[in-house]
């Protein structure tokens, strides 16, 4: 009899019932076992790498050998909201509709965020399992993501961030820091991340929920890198948690939204290309920059990013704005919107007319008055671009032959769930 059939029976009247549900065209067949996804925000490989070289993360390494860890590569822009709309759908951009943390809606000409249910196109996992019989518990860092994950949602969603704000009637739940055991955690800290996780496990050890999607934010990653203590340390009461839902019986699968890298001068100064500043000095007025990355959190990364959208004045030489955009030092790729819609799986009625790329340590804003670095606590670390797109791929139990074989391809991080839920044996 498998130990973690007992252990969950253990500690609940009811194990998980089985369930088969089709959303966005993907067949899931749900097992008797708890399910737990985890979205570890800006994790890249190297914070994982360096916490395990320093035993920091003992069940992260035994499932390393016991089940499966690999990469995968994201969905570009390497933002927040793109990536876990994606995973929670299970379908990259163009699917389901999110493009960024923030875009110019053309139904309205306003510049707004994309943090509402409005904005998606397809429905999630979590609704459809929850239909299907499962006890869904959904718990984010970031308030912003929260409307998102609760679409059609017949069950529990919250956030850490306002999780002494939770009510019965909104979010499934009304007594958070009773069943956690500690107090709301402030947004800028690694407290925030790990309140998730052991929310997690609250829920699944109380029996509220057994299909459980976590999902944790990024600010440790945008302030330390890797090989520093608080990195470490961080990590370490990340995995703690990760024990504890293993220990209940869950199958769990973790991967990561985007990486992060340092976007710096060699003197600490943040490396920005101007972008709408050097448009207009060059092509005159009418050019709008945006940013996707933009949200609520500007201590993170002072809304810079290495990936940027571009909206040209009407009648505007598109194919001569790109050439010039793609001689700047610093950028890599310049796509017009349908090659971008193509290449990038981006619903490109949501696009401007280009969309460009810096490299690994640049980032791209709109005019030096637009952004108040002086948020930023530390040198800036940011993401957005093809160096932030591949991120972990781990999971608890060992994966079934065929999906071995997938991974041999191109495995995603949005079919996290598929892997979870169908690929394990």
């Amino acid at each position: 009899m498998n130990l973690n059939r007992l252990v969950w029976t253990h500690m609940n009247t009811t194990a998980p019932k089985s369930a088969t549900f089709q959303v966005n065209e993907i067949n899931y067949n749900v097992p008797s076992y708890p399910i737990a996804v985890i979205c570890l925000d800006g994790s890249a490989d190297a914070y994982l790498d360096a916490a395990l070289a320093r035993d920091a993360m003992p069940n992260l390494k035994r499932i390393s050998v016991e089940g499966h860890r690999a990469q995968a590569r994201g969905a570009l822009p390497s933002f927040t909201n793109v990536n876990n709309a994606s995973i929670v759908t299970g379908r990259p951009p163009s699917h389901h509709g999110i493009c960024g943390n923030y875009f110019l809606n053309p139904d309205t000409g306003e510049e707004v965020m994309m943090n509402s249910a409005s904005f998606l196109r397809a429905s999630t996992i979590m609704s459809a399992a929850a239909k299907a019989g499962r006890k869904v518990g959904v718990v984010t860092a970031k308030e912003k993501l929260r409307d998102i994950f609760a679409h059609q949602l017949d069950g529990i969603a919250f956030s850490s961030e306002k999780a002494n704000q939770a009510t019965l009637e909104k979010h499934g739940i009304n007594d958070v820091e009773e069943l956690v055991g500690k107090p709301t955690p402030h947004i800028y800290s690694g407290e925030a991340s790990v309140y998730v996780l052991e929310a997690g496990v609250a829920l699944l050890r109380s029996g509220r929920s057994d299909f459980l999607y976590l999902s944790t934010t990024d600010y440790m990653q945008h302030t330390y890198e890797p090989e520093m203590p608080e990195s470490i340390e961080f990590y370490r009461q990340l995995d703690n948690a990760i024990g504890d839902l293993l220990a209940l019986g869950a199958r769990v699968g973790i991967t990561a939204d985007h990486g992060m890298n340092a976007k710096q001068k060699p003197d600490g100064s943040p490396n920005v290309i101007y972008l709408e500043t050097a448009l207009k000095e060059t092509f005159g007025d009418g050019f709008a920059v945006i940013l996707p990355i933009t949200d609520p959190y500007v201590v993170h990364h002072g809304a810079l990013g290495s990936f940027a959208v571009v909206h040209c004045p009407e009648n505007s030489n598109i194919d001569q704005v790109a050439a010039w955009c793609s001689q700047q030092d610093g950028v890599t790729e310049v796509l017009d919107k349908k090659l971008a819609a193509q290449k990038l799986e981006l619903p490109e009625d949501r696009m401007g007319d280009l969309v460009v790329m810096s490299g690994r340590d640049v980032v791209l804003g709109r005019t030096p008055a637009h952004h108040d670095l002086s948020a930023l606590k530390v040198g800036l670390r940011s993401h957005g671009g093809r160096y932030e797109e591949i991120v972990p791929f781990v999971f608890s139990h060992p994966l079934k032959s065929d999906y071995q074989t997938r991974l041999l391809g191109d495995p995603r991080n949005f079919e996290i769930f598929d892997y979870t839920i169908n690929g394990l044996q």
